[in-house]
């Protein structure tokens, strides 16, 4: 019996040292685009810290107390947190479109999930990288005051895994309706995060974004990460519903973009999204 067990062990250690190595070719795919770009820079340090000191500045101006103020600025770091994240698994698929070699990186032998999990990989980097620079940034300059580190860490996988939502809705969009959706690559983030309550209690919403609001994982962790502060939560159970839904939506997505693959490539998609 062990005899039998020892293949089996060895096939599964080949098959994930495999699947990690491709992963993390696209991983270093997308860093050489970010490095070799100086927009992707931008899209780094300098829309998020303007998007903070906006609304650090606004706080000041109108003297809110200790706890708004840190609403406001949690929604801001969530904002450029999330933006940068999701777009380097939105990119997974755009740079191939960019460069019209989409085809030739489906001719290799990668599944699907090795190009959205390898560009999450870099999306994770980057987001923490604009974490910490906004959350120092807000330290300083505006009295910001960080909740626990635990709450903090669960905060921040929440908003990982819900970028990575987002970016494959955008992959599954461009797969099914091509180059002219790309633009949602840069705009569904922001709307989600409005309904989601991203500068105020979701409350306050109309009853219809209310009750939208309660199918998005963000509005739940935003919840769970305010409610250090002495807000508390509309919802109960926060964090697991907001982890519950984000896992449910990625297992759809992926089987989304398995059959909207096969869909482009029986109707020629994937040869139009390379000319």
């Amino acid at each position: 019996m062990n005899c039998c067990l020892l293949p089996t062990a060895k096939i599964w250690r080949d098959f994930s040292l495999n699947s990690l190595n491709r992963m993390f070719a696209f991983t270093y795919r997308n860093f050489i685009f970010s490095f070799r770009n100086f927009f992707a820079f931008m899209e780094l340090l300098f829309w998020p810290v303007i998007g903070l000191l906006s609304v650090g500045l606004m706080s000041n101006f109108l003297g809110l107390q200790e706890n708004y103020a840190s609403f406001i600025l949690t929604g801001a770091i969530t904002a450029g947190v999330l933006q940068v994240t999701q777009l380097d698994v939105s990119y997974s698929l755009l740079y191939d479109i960019w460069s019209k070699s989409i085809k030739h990186t489906f001719l290799a032998p990668v599944a699907h999930y090795d190009y959205i999990l390898g560009s999450w990989i870099l999306g994770i980097v980057r987001g923490t990288m604009v974490f910490v620079i906004m959350a120092v940034f807000s330290v300083y300059a505006f009295d910001f005051v960080l909740p626990p580190p635990m709450i903090t860490f669960m905060f921040m996988l929440g908003l990982y895994v819900n970028a990575l939502v987002i970016g494959m809705l955008v992959c599954l969009l461009v797969l099914l309706y091509g180059q002219r959706v790309e633009v949602t690559a840069w705009s569904l983030a922001t709307m989600l995060m409005l309904i989601c309550g991203i500068y105020y209690p979701v409350n306050f919403l109309p009853k219809i974004f209310l009750k939208l609001s309660e199918f998005i994982p963000l509005t739940y962790f935003l919840e769970y990460y305010r409610s250090a502060y002495g807000f508390a939560p509309l919802f109960s159970h926060s964090l697991l519903k907001g982890f519950v839904l984000s896992f449910v939506y990625v297992i759809i997505l992926f089987y989304l973009i398995n059959y909207s693959f096969e869909r482009a490539r029986r109707t020629g998609m994937i040869l139009k999204l390379s000319e």
